[in-house]
C-alpha cells in the first residue's frame, strides 16, 4: 500500500508529518540532539535495522533537518541539526512533556531539562510570541491563513 503524500496537503501539521511523521524520525533526531552523531552510535542506540536508519537519514538530510558532515579520509560522516532540525527538537520536547505528564508513570519523567539561562529544571510552555501569554489549544480560534487551499481548509 502506498502512504499518503502529506507534503500536498494545504495543512501545515501534514506536511510535518511528512517530514517526521513516521516512528523512527523522532527517535534519530532525539539521538543526534543528545550527540549521538554518527550512524553507528544512532543504530546500536535504537536497535533500528541498518537499512531503515540508512532510509530516514536520507529522508531528514533531503528535506534539510539534518546535515552530512565528513569526519574520516574513507569517508565517513555524522549528522548534525540543521536550523530546521533545532526547531523540530523544539516539537519534540513539547512531545516529551506530554509523555512525562501522562505516560512516566510513578517512577517519574527519564530526563529533566536543565534550562541554560537560569540553570533550573523546566518544561516547556507553550507561550502567544505576541503577548507572551500561555497559548494552548483551548486559547485559539483557528483562522485560514494566506497558505490554505479553500476557506474551509482542514486547521494545521
Amino acid at each position: 500500500m502506498q502512504r499518503t503524500n502529506f507534503a500536498e496537503m494545504a495543512c501545515s501539521i501534514a506536511r510535518t508529518l511528512d517530514v517526521i511523521g513516521e516512528p523512527w524520525s523522532p527517535l534519530v533526531l532525539r539521538d543526534i540532539w543528545v550527540g549521538m552523531n554518527r550512524f553507528d552510535q544512532i543504530q546500536a542506540d535504537l536497535g533500528i535495522s541498518r537499512k531503515v536508519l540508512t532510509e530516514r537519514l536520507g529522508h531528514l538530510v533531503e528535506h534539510g533537518v539534518l546535515e552530512k558532515q565528513a569526519y574520516d579520509n574513507r569517508p565517513r560522516y555524522e549528522y548534525v541539526l540543521t536550523e530546521k532540525g533545532r526547531e523540530l527538537v523544539d516539537i519534540l520536547m513539547v512531545m516529551a512533556g506530554w509523555g512525562d505528564r501522562w505516560l512516566a508513570g510513578e517512577a517519574g519523567p527519564p530526563v529533566l531539562y536543565r534550562h541554560h539561562a537560569c540553570g533550573e529544571i523546566g518544561r516547556v510552555d507553550l507561550r502567544c510570541s505576541h503577548c507572551g501569554e500561555p497559548m494552548h489549544a483551548d486559547d485559539v480560534e483557528v483562522l485560514p491563513g494566506p497558505g490554505a487551499a479553500t476557506q474551509s481548509a482542514s486547521a494545521g
